[in-house]
């Protein structure tokens, strides 16, 4: 039996009232499980986070172009610092979703402009970098600046450091999923906040973020973190990672 819309909406208006006549209670939209995990924060960090770099030491971390290989970097007065030259670091423990949080100085001497001025980068799973970029007055690619998905999407808002040079990038990340013959079931995506400010809101990647010609997306699965040596002394701190 079809229905003409007259009827159609006076069932409709019928269900709705006696939705509405309905007797609820508080206690009947209200549960208690399962309850979330307690998680306490220690000097800023997370309980149930994994520290990669605490100021004393590189354990967490490998030469990418020798994972057998111990990371090169410098550490100086509880700051992790490029060695030019040395090669990019990686963590040895791989991630897929997660919450990452990173500070960065640019070098206490700047030289050079636009891309080769403070640079460095961090990579999610190895792939997909979020620039590292010295941005005061210093003209550049607004997909290459500081706070953006490099070469991808530019930042919403430009975030300078605050009086003490450091900079605090907060990362959300969702990796991509691929089904078991390698298809992509859904794209990567990321969430920036530098300095507290949002710069990238739930973006999609589109794939590996390429110096030169457009993003590649191949099947992979869980990848470390990269920090980039771009032959500029950039200092890192304060390095944490929540798995989700």
């Amino acid at each position: 039996m079809k229905l003409n819309l007259l009827q159609t909406l006076l069932l409709l208006s019928v269900s709705t009232l006696g939705l509405a006549q309905t007797k609820f209670k508080p206690e009947d939209t209200e549960f208690y499980t399962p309850k979330p995990p307690i998680v306490k924060l220690k000097e800023g960090v997370p309980s149930d986070a994994i520290v990669l770099f605490n100021g004393q030491n590189l354990g967490q971390w490998t030469s990418s172009s020798n994972p057998q290989q111990a990371a090169a970097w410098t550490i100086d007065g509880q700051e992790l610092i490029v060695k030019p030259s040395s090669g990019n670091i990686q963590t040895k423990q791989t991630f897929e979703d997660f919450q990452l949080h990173i500070e960065w100085k640019s070098p206490e001497v700047i030289k050079g402009s636009g891309q080769g001025r403070g640079n460095s980068g961090i990579f999610l799973q190895g792939l997909y970098e979020i620039q590292v970029l010295d941005n005061a007055d210093n003209p550049t690619y607004v997909n290459g600046q500081a706070g953006s998905l490099y070469k991808q999407r530019p930042p919403l808002v430009e975030v300078h450091a605050d009086a003490d040079g450091w900079h605090r990038y907060d990362i959300i990340y969702r990796a991509p999923r691929f089904n078991k013959d390698g298809m992509l079931v859904s794209k990567g995506i990321v969430t920036v906040l530098h300095n507290g400010v949002l710069v990238q809101n739930n973006v999609q990647i589109e794939g590996t973020t390429e110096y030169i010609g457009l993003p590649k997306l191949n099947a992979h699965g869980a990848g470390p973190i990269i920090l980039q040596d771009h032959g500029n002394l950039v200092r890192f701190r304060n390095i944490w990672i929540r798995p989700l």
